[in-house]
């Protein structure tokens, strides 16, 4: 059985697909600075607390546990953070990502799974991204993540080594049993913001933007459940191990939901009104940003299984409601 090393496997997303991973009985260890992770959310996973820019702790944790495949979470996430600050983006989620291909490279490591974003697409013309369109990044964050595609890229071609990048599209919901979900605090995805408002741990909720060439003119965009897409790296695992070659895969449901329906799909389930502020559109904002997810259903055989905005914040408001009653914000 592969040893599969998760970095940022306390974070949000990394916490879902040790989970699934747990429950198909693959042997996992996690690597987190917890800087932005939780260690309740790692269950009783093995943790090591450190950054994947720490060469020697990173060779010393492969080469210790036998680690034959890595699924690569850990990075900085906040767009407008890394307009303002791009170097920490640049040095967390490319430097950092180089030191950890280095180790890997080192140490055999067989298989790689990346966490990419569809942020490396831009603002594609019709707002609708297939893995073949063009790539133009508008942010640090989407910058940072498309050097480190590169990166693979180049050294999967040098050596043995294969891959799968996984681009996200809009991350959104938590686990149905409650055992995990979205802890991050001043979070900026729009389900968990509006859920929050929804219980008054923020006193509103935003659109930015109300006059997009949209149904309603707020911005439309490809929401996919946290369990879906955890599903989706352990088909991309199982694809590489069964000797499928470097690939690409976007993920998301291919359509989407205004920013419009989530906030009354929220208020609606809550059973009351949200307070929202509507604000000018922010720069660079898509009026609509769809992924063409029509590879990875046909490549991996993915077939979501929560694809349903309302499953996706019950989900969301079951989550914040036990935030609240255990107080593991802090």
């Amino acid at each position: 059985m592969n040893n599969i090393l998760v970095t940022g496997g306390a974070g949000y997303i990394g916490s879902h697909v040790v989970q699934q991973l747990r429950r198909n009985n693959r042997n996992v260890v996690i690597l987190d600075n917890l800087s932005t992770g939780f260690k309740q959310a790692t269950l009783d996973s093995e943790l090591i607390i450190g950054d994947t820019g720490n060469r020697e702790l990173v060779n010393q944790t492969l080469k210790n546990h036998n680690i034959t495949a890595v699924m690569h979470f850990a990075a900085h996430t906040i767009v407008p953070e890394s307009v303002t600050n791009p170097l920490k983006y640049y040095g967390n989620n490319t430097c950092a990502t180089r030191n950890l291909l280095a180790c890997c490279a080192e140490n055999g490591v067989k298989h790689i799974i990346f966490s990419s974003t569809a942020a490396v697409y831009g603002i594609p013309d019709n707002g609708l991204a297939s893995e073949d369109s063009l790539l133009k990044p508008i942010n640090p964050y989407g910058t940072s993540k498309l050097m480190s595609e590169w990166m693979l890229r180049d050294l999967s071609a040098a050596t043995n080594l294969s891959h799968v990048v996984l681009r996200y599209f809009n991350v959104a919901g938590s686990d149905p049993q409650g055992r995990i979900g979205q802890s991050t605090r001043k979070a900026t995805l729009l389900t968990k913001v509006a859920c929050e408002a929804a219980l008054g741990i923020r006193d509103h909720v935003a659109i930015f933007g109300t006059d997009y060439p949209t149904l309603d003119g707020t911005g439309v965009r490809d929401y996919i459940h946290v369990e879906d897409l955890a599903n989706a790296h352990l088909m991309a695992l199982n694809y590489l191990e069964q000797g499928g070659k470097s690939n690409t895969f976007n993920c998301g449901y291919g359509h989407g939901y205004s920013v419009r329906e989530v906030l009354d799909m929220v208020a609606k389930l809550n059973g009351k009104p949200l307070n929202i502020k509507e604000l000018p559109r922010r720069a660079g904002d898509p009026p609509q940003l769809i992924a063409d997810a029509s590879r990875i259903r046909s490549g991996l055989n993915w077939q979501p299984q929560y694809d349903n905005l309302e499953q996706i914040i019950q989900t969301s408001l079951n989550w914040e409601h036990k935030l609240l009653q255990h107080n593991f914000r802090d």
